[in-house]
């Protein structure tokens, strides 16, 4: 008989331990930071009726999505996390408090060709802002300090840029230009991917003149700093409504802000963003791209609901950043297993396993994670904790019982001390914070 195929199928990922135990510390720390700025958790079902994904998705996303039909309904699977919360809001607007502050983390599902960085099925982490009527400023200029604290503290060693624009200023541009909106900005917005040449060469492929081209090649590489860009902007002869009211948003956000950079090239690709728009890029490591982007939506939940309710928000892509940061070394897979404290009854005796047990309780109330060994072989449990990666082991014998002691042995140094039985949760502890700093 042939045995079953255990690979996995291609875009989709299995981490080891040591990799999962990283990848979980991650998503932690994402987790807690948007619980800190009093983001409420989500969670939206995978399968969603096609008709109410199909509403937004529009252009390539629209070809990715995997999509079946049972019975008579025609079922599709969560491309993103922001089209679902457009659908949430809508069906329950009258139970909601607003504003109302989601976060999601979940896994969302594309069919693209798998390549580096992109799977076809991987983990985003959300948050947004939505109110009723109108959505202040304030809401945009919140946004990035959130995404500033989380890589200050998932990355501290490299340095990132949060750069920012605002669609109404891209919009205007283009529509002063005379130029097809929506297809210049996705082409404008592969700037860091394909450069100048790339860009000139698919805007005219596209039906763009030469002269237009120049335009918005000027346009896109006004650089310095903010005040400037803003200052260059004012200066030009455009009178379009929307880039003038662009302009003003801009500036109070980056005046706002000084951890933000204003880059007029960056658009995002998805035709739901009307106004502010972000982009977060490692300064060291341009060539893995964005890192965490979003935007401000006017309009998405217009689809689903008569009210209108704007919105604001991010996606951090956290299978694809994991995936990065492993490809270039800069992640750290050091332990297998959530362990602080191994122990090893190392007599399968009745009192002797009570014993461990007792003290693992004792060590697990003060949060401390701790694992009884169920290899009563001294040997063989200690290569299973040092394969682990495990730190501290307690070892508990029958000379342990009699006496008034445990033998701790430390798995770095191979040192063993013994550790008075009446003091053993103050001398843990104590232990694991010194070996913590």
């Amino acid at each position: 008989m042939n045995k079953v195929n255990t690979k996995t199928l291609k875009g989709f990922r299995e981490l080891l331990p040591a990799e999962q135990m990283a990848f979980n510390k991650m998503l932690g720390i994402i987790r807690d930071t948007y619980e800190l700025y009093g983001f409420i958790p989500l969670d939206t079902p995978v399968l969603e009726r096609a008709e109410a994904l199909l509403a937004k998705a529009g252009g390539e996303t629209e070809k990715q999505i995997y999509q079946f039909t049972k019975g008579k309904t025609d079922y599709a699977m969560r491309f993103d996390l922001t089209v679902p919360l457009a659908r949430y809001v809508a069906e329950h607007a009258r139970e909601l408090s607003f504003p109302f502050r989601r976060y999601a983390i979940g896994k969302v599902y594309r069919g693209e060709r798998p390549q580096a960085g992109r799977l076809r099925e991987f983990y985003q982490c959300d948050i947004d802002i939505i109110d009723k009527g109108e959505l202040s400023l304030t809401a945009d200029i919140e946004i990035p300090q959130i995404i500033n604290r989380i890589f200050d503290d998932i990355l501290p060693n490299l340095k990132f840029t949060i750069k920012v624009n605002n669609r109404k200023i891209l919009n205007g541009f283009y529509e002063e230009l005379g130029v097809d909106q929506e297809s210049t900005l996705r082409i404008v917005d592969k700037l860091d991917k394909i450069g100048v040449e790339g860009i000139s060469k698919e805007l005219s492929n596209s039906g763009v003149e030469d002269t237009t081209i120049n335009k918005i090649l000027d346009f896109v590489n006004i650089k310095g700093a903010n005040e400037c860009v803003i200052q260059q902007l004012e200066q030009m002869d455009i009178k379009n409504e929307q880039f003038v009211t662009g302009i003003k948003e801009l500036a109070q956000i980056a005046n706002s802000l000084s951890i933000l950079q204003i880059d007029l090239s960056v658009a995002r690709g998805l035709d739901y963003y009307t106004g502010t728009v972000y982009e977060t890029t490692l300064n060291d490591y341009p060539q893995i791209g964005s890192i965490c982007s979003g935007g401000r939506y006017d309009n998405l939940i217009g689809t689903y609901s008569n009210t209108k309710l704007p919105g604001v928000g991010i996606s951090i892509g956290l299978s694809r950043l994991f995936d990065q940061l492993k490809t270039y070394d800069l992640l750290k897979t050091n332990s297998s297993t959530p362990t602080k404290v191994f122990i090893i009854p190392i007599s399968s005796s009745v009192e002797c396993v009570y014993e461990a047990y007792r003290i693992a309780d004792t060590l697990r109330d003060v949060k401390i994670p701790t694992e009884v060994s169920t290899i009563f072989k001294l040997d063989k449990a200690i290569k299973y904790a040092d394969k682990l990666n495990i730190n501290k082991v307690i070892i508990i014998g029958e000379d342990e019982l009699a006496k008034s002691y445990y033998t701790l042995k430390n798995m770095t140094t191979g040192t063993q001390t013994q550790i008075d039985k009446e003091n053993i949760l103050t001398e843990i502890v104590n232990i694991l914070q010194l070996s913590d700093k």
